[in-house]
């Protein structure tokens, strides 16, 4: 078999290892290249590995002996699935993978934003600290998560994760999700109602047609005025314009996102210099232990492929 895998973003530093693909076929490796070249490049292709890289008719098209493709992802949005259906492809996306360093992500921002952590230390950095007059300071005020309502959408594997932690920390979770979950230890409540009853609202569901700008402005209107909207998913399901006019306006407390609808963020975002709304640039997948998770999950798929048994199959 002939593969082309797309190591851009996969690799820092060449801290992961990409030897599990070795055995499966003739590999060629590719980061960022022009679309011409990715063309050229695939062309006699098998299978076709990819991250970011979008594939859609007319790669397909330009690929005439692709029979697989897989994605270094959850989601799959950026391959045309209804076309790999009709030329036979068969898709396969890598779940689980990332569950633990999502979920970790979370807490990380939301315990930043209620502890005010990035403040404080910057503040004693500064020497505010050398120059108290007292044994502590405390002009950035701080929360404690304990006994706060926590919103959890979407109640898929880092859905659960989220609300075992929230639950450990003592909050209240409720859960809302498109099918109602079995044996769910949590209150199950209708989207409008998690968003009017939560303290902290975190999106845990894929990006498609009916979740595309989930958080709207009608959405924002429903939540408390000391809400924190959590996004650890797809920037997609924000509108962006509306949560920024919301954040501006004081109509909740704040947002802690590590997406945005457009990646590489642009300059002209209207979510970068909005009120208190923290932002890291899509690292809730990139711990090396993750990554290299998501690199076996990855050849994994492609080798129960090849042995006639596919699994994780997202184009049936």
């Amino acid at each position: 078999m002939k593969i082309a895998i797309n190591t851009s973003a996969i690799s820092y530093n060449d801290d992961v290892d990409f030897s599990v693909f070795e055995g499966l076929g003739e590999v060629k490796y590719f980061g960022e290249i022009p679309r011409e070249e990715l063309f050229a490049l695939c062309a006699d292709r098998d299978a076709l590995i990819v991250n970011k890289v979008e594939v859609d008719e007319a790669l397909l098209a330009a690929c005439p002996d692709l029979k697989y493709v897989g994605t270094f992802a959850t989601g799959y949005n950026v391959v045309d699935i209804e076309a790999c259906r009709r030329r036979g492809v068969t898709v396969c996306n890598a779940p689980d993978y990332s569950t633990h360093s999502v979920s970790q992500l979370v807490f990380a921002l939301l315990l930043n934003f209620y502890g005010k952590i990035a403040e404080y230390t910057s503040s004693v950095a500064a020497g505010d600290w050398t120059r108290s007059k007292t044994f502590c300071y405390f002009p950035y005020p701080t929360y404690e998560l304990h006994g706060k309502t926590f919103g959890v959408f979407g109640y898929g594997n880092i859905g659960k994760s989220v609300a075992q932690i929230a639950a450990a920390f003592g909050a209240n979770v409720v859960v809302s999700t498109r099918t109602p979950p079995k044996d769910c230890p949590y209150e199950s409540v209708s989207f409008e109602e998690l968003l009017k009853r939560s303290d902290i609202v975190s999106l845990h569901c894929p990006l498609n047609e009916k979740t595309a700008k989930l958080i709207d402005g009608k959405a924002l209107s429903l939540m408390k005025k000391n809400a924190v909207l959590i996004n650890t998913a797809r920037g997609g399901l924000v509108d962006e314009a509306a949560l920024a006019k919301a954040l501006n306006e004081g109509r909740i407390a704040g947002a802690c996102l590590d997406t945005v609808a457009v990646e590489p963020m642009l300059a002209d975002n209207p979510l970068l210099g909005a009120k208190n709304c923290l932002i890291t640039p899509h690292i809730g997948w990139t711990p090396r232990e993750t990554r290299q998770r998501l690199l076996g999950i990855v050849a994994g798929n492609l080798k129960a492929y090849i042995d006639g048994k596919p699994r994780n199959v997202v184009s049936k």
